[in-house]
């Protein structure tokens, strides 16, 4: 995608600069950092006091992962399952391949109901296939109603957080762009606006108002669909998601073929397990559930009801015995909260709707990583660790991370959203194999790489502090360690007699 939707840029931008670069300009903006430091800090200390609340937290996790995993075994008849459910119950489903495809779908699910506006759920599927955009270059303009996502609107802005797309916005200036801006898409807000989060939120919902009781048409993405009665669920914390569900007469859901669960019993334990490690809430403030259609018009819910499974690549993700643990993950941004990388580069250094840990592995899989923004995303990271700590469905983002980074230096034929595209290995990384040829050489035969021990110890005065040619890139972001005076063999037979370990 490239351009601009109604003067907010397109999200990625176009020739979006690979991560090391985007990062770099973001960590020299002192109230992003500050912004970020706050909430991130903020939100993983209120998670950690949450979770510590349930004895059972971590047979909750296994068992989130266990569910996830099955069913990605068996999608194939958990999809059939689900078209079937929601078939009987008075919806209609379609299946849409990739981006193009949901977009011509929705676009012409709305045309049909002659509405010009559409309010939305907040939905990073709709993200991901810039559906926004699609809408409005047909005449159709929709409304985000969820906070975070409408000061990103307002603000010509784009997300940064899966769960608070606005989390580097502060009140200030959350306030000044309600301010300037809300009088262009409808209410204007009130005069003398402060920045206290109750008059904001109070301008928001003023706004938001004559929206959701004007609006026909609403559009959703969906936290799970229960395969077993076709039942789909939104979670959410402020009350525009059920007004967004109940109120229109025609309500279209785009969702991931990889949302599903088998059963209701199955729900259960998402339903403890994302409120806690998102929000940091021991249940969710408003759960939404909806199967079919209403016959009445006077009953909440959709009188006529659009599922749209979207693929978008996610099918070739599950190709992949180490990628697909991705396709678990349940959108809770709990790792992003406590990833010293994304707190200190923010969300639009990332260069895609996922940001953070989730979003440097399952963004290079839907999308391929023939770009540089989506070559660089595997190595967004330090392999810290912490987030699988939090993954409350066990994805090994480290493992995957590393498999990506090997995918990226070998090159070679990747399949992404059904194209081929043949790769070539990122600039440096033939230096890189050679350095790797020279190591395996030297480790294999002892007394050379003694030789190479004393040399090193002996000459360390000398070492630069950055590595030249080729090295500059790997040593411009790490510290090259200060070789010891003596070597570890060298100790080893002073303090030992003379004699070398034959361990």
């Amino acid at each position: 995608m490239s351009g601009t939707y109604l003067g907010m840029p397109v999200f990625p931008p176009p020739a979006h600069p690979a991560f090391p670069k985007a990062a770099h300009e973001a960590v020299r903006n002192p109230t992003l950092r500050g912004n970020l430091r706050h909430a991130t800090h903020t939100i993983r200390a209120k998670r950690a006091t949450a979770v510590a609340e349930v004895s059972d937290w971590a047979a909750l996790r296994e068992a989130g992962k266990q569910i996830k995993d099955h069913t990605l075994r068996h999608l194939d008849r958990y999809l059939v399952q689900v078209e079937e459910a929601v078939t009987a119950a008075g919806g209609t489903v379609h299946w849409a391949a990739d981006a193009d495809e949901a977009n011509r779908i929705v676009t012409e699910l709305v045309q049909q109901t002659g509405e010009s506006e559409v309010v939305k759920v907040k939905s990073m599927a709709t993200q991901e296939i810039g559906l926004n955009e699609a809408l409005e270059a047909e005449g159709i303009r929709a409304y985000e109603t969820d906070l975070a996502e409408l000061i990103v609107q307002l603000g010509k802005d784009r997300p940064s957080h899966i769960l608070v797309p606005a989390i580097h916005r502060n009140r200030g200036e959350i306030r000044d762009i309600f301010t300037r801006e809300m009088s262009e898409w409808g209410r204007p807000a009130p005069e003398g606006l402060t920045d206290t989060p109750a008059e904001l939120a109070e301008a928001a919902r003023l706004h938001l108002r004559e929206k959701f009781l004007r609006a026909k048409v609403g559009i959703s993405g969906a936290n799970f669909m229960v395969a077993e009665t076709g039942t789909l669920v939104v979670v959410e914390s402020e009350g525009n998601g059920r007004m967004c569900l109940t109120l229109p007469e025609t309500l279209i859901s785009v969702v991931g073929i990889e949302k599903i669960v088998p059963t209701w019993q199955d729900l259960e334990v998402f339903l403890q397990t994302l409120p806690r490690s998102s929000t940091a809430e021991r249940m969710n403030p408003y759960t939404s559930m909806w199967t079919g259609t209403t016959d009445s018009e006077t009953a909440d819910g959709p009188q006529t009801f659009h599922l749209v499974l979207l693929d978008n690549g996610r099918t070739d993700v599950l190709a992949d015995e180490v990628g697909r643990q991705a396709l678990r993950c349940i959108r809770c941004s709990a790792c992003l909260n406590v990833c010293p990388v994304y707190e200190r580069a923010g969300g639009h250094a990332y260069g895609s709707v996922y940001p953070g840990p989730i979003g440097a592995i399952l963004s290079p899989q839907l999308r391929g990583t023939a770009s540089e923004i989506d070559a660089s995303l595997p190595y967004a990271s330090s392999l810290c660790g912490a987030c699988y700590d939090v993954c409350p469905v066990a994805i090994d983002i480290p493992e995957v991370l590393v498999h990506l980074r090997e995918r990226v230096v070998q090159g070679g034929p990747v399949i992404s959203g059904g194209n081929k595209v043949v790769l070539q290995p990122a600039k440096g990384h033939a230096a890189e194999r050679a350095a790797m040829r020279a190591a395996r050489w030297a480790f294999t035969r002892p007394g050379a790489l003694r030789t190479g021990q004393r040399l090193a110890s002996r000459t360390r005065r000398f070492h630069p502090r950055s590595l030249p040619g080729p090295g500059k890139a790997w040593s411009g972001t790490r510290d090259l360690p200060q070789l010891p005076k003596e070597p570890f063999r060298d100790w080893w037979q002073r303090t030992n007699g003379g004699k070398e370990s034959t361990k």
